[in-house]
């Protein structure tokens, strides 16, 4: 908290006017180091809790119903709420609420407003110490308005969890279907199919079914603002798809189409992302950039059957990439991949079918981030 800041929230509950105290963090929490260096974890019935969240169970607890910071190391600073009896490591500090004058749940909230990590330090290692946090400055309200403030947090908190289970569970959901409607271990026949489909599949090359094409580099002329934007090595999500890479170029030869499907040709990580393929979404708006490679297809296939046929067996491509920092692979692995094909109508319908699965994914996602958006904001307001 600032020295001169105002000690009257933007945003309030009706009936509260009254302006807010001023403490420090020390005085309205007792803080303690975890115990042990090292994961105790022997299967016990409470919860571990490091740096960054739970990591195991032991048979004996050190801390009950408190926030949880992050002592050192990455996770320096990062606050967590334990509910209920619980073992914190060393990685961890406990923050013990004055019941008298904070509310435990206000509590938490109020100690993510301040934004811990910010305060962390050390040359090598960072690390949050007590008396970092026994100094920072917080305004307080009345215990009444402490109880409103973190009951409304808690439960915008648990609409978040909600929804985040329910993004999993869609996931979960896809990649079971995935499995089965694709044919699998040498056969080729799927274990799930639309009724009216029996045929069995047919094995094709992709550089039968595609037009391949290299992306060529625009580094030298990249905008971070312009009339074209650029498809690039972060332009393909992990699960597929296609997300802003937030360059631009302003002059182009050739624009990518609609419908065209990009597939990631380079990755610097494990390889996770090696072979991702996205469709873009409309014409003369993209421009495919270098290791970014273009898949033309005809009318022998279906683009989105295509797109989560790859996407589903991106292990082929992991295993053919090739290099030390940075992985590749070649347009020759790209095109010698075998695709398991059915007819042009079987291939609509799974193609349908799949896409629908993402539209849902996509908007359970969208519903999510305007959810933690939402809260980032009311923490801004509703805290001095």
């Amino acid at each position: 908290m600032k020295d001169n800041q105002t000690k009257y929230p933007q945003l309030r509950f009706k009936g509260f006017t009254d302006p807010w105290e001023q403490r420090k963090l020390g005085e309205v929490y007792n803080f303690q180091y975890g115990q042990f260096n090292n994961n105790p974890d022997n299967g016990g019935q409470y919860p571990i809790y490091g740096a960054n969240g739970i990591i195991g169970g032991y048979d004996e607890y050190n801390s009950e119903n408190a926030i949880v910071i992050g002592h050192m190391g990455a996770y320096a600073g990062h606050v967590l709420w334990a509910e209920g009896k619980h073992f914190v490591t060393y990685n961890g500090t406990m923050g013990i609420a004055d019941k008298s004058i904070l509310n435990s749940n206000f509590g938490y909230y109020l100690v993510v407003s301040v934004n811990v990590p910010k305060l962390t330090a050390g040359s090598g290692q960072p690390f949050v110490s007590y008396s970092d946090l026994n100094g920072i400055k917080i305004l307080i309200p009345t215990i009444e308005e402490q109880q409103k403030i973190g009951s409304f947090f808690k439960q915008l908190d648990n609409l978040i969890t909600l929804h985040q289970r329910k993004l999993a569970k869609l996931k979960e959901l896809k990649q079971g279907y995935l499995q089965n409607l694709f044919p699998k271990n040498g056969s080729k026949f799927p274990q799930l199919r639309f009724a009216g489909f029996a045929d069995a599949w047919e094995q094709r090359k992709l550089g039968d079914l595609v037009r391949y094409q290299n992306g060529v580099g625009h580094e030298g002329n990249q905008l971070d603002e312009g009339k074209y934007e650029l498809v690039n090595l972060n332009s393909i999500s992990i699960d597929g798809g296609l997300k802003s890479s937030g360059k631009f170029i302003n002059t182009v030869t050739r624009t990518l189409k609609k419908n065209d499907l990009v597939m990631v040709l380079s990755d610097v990580g494990h390889g996770d992302l090696l072979g991702r393929v996205a469709i873009i979404p409309e014409n003369n708006r993209y421009v495919l950039n270098q290791r970014v490679a273009l898949l033309g297809t005809n009318d022998q296939t279906d683009i989105k059957f295509l797109f989560s046929y790859i996407n589903a067996h991106q292990r082929y491509f992991k295993r053919e990439g090739a290099g030390s920092s940075q992985l590749n692979i070649s347009r020759g692995s790209v095109e010698k991949f075998e695709v398991l094909l059915p007819t042009i109508d079987e291939q609509k319908q799974i193609g349908r079918y799949c896409s629908n699965i993402d539209s849902l994914i996509t908007l359970h996602q969208r519903k999510l981030e305007k959810l933690q958006e939402l809260k980032k904001g009311y923490l801004q307001k509703m805290f001095c």
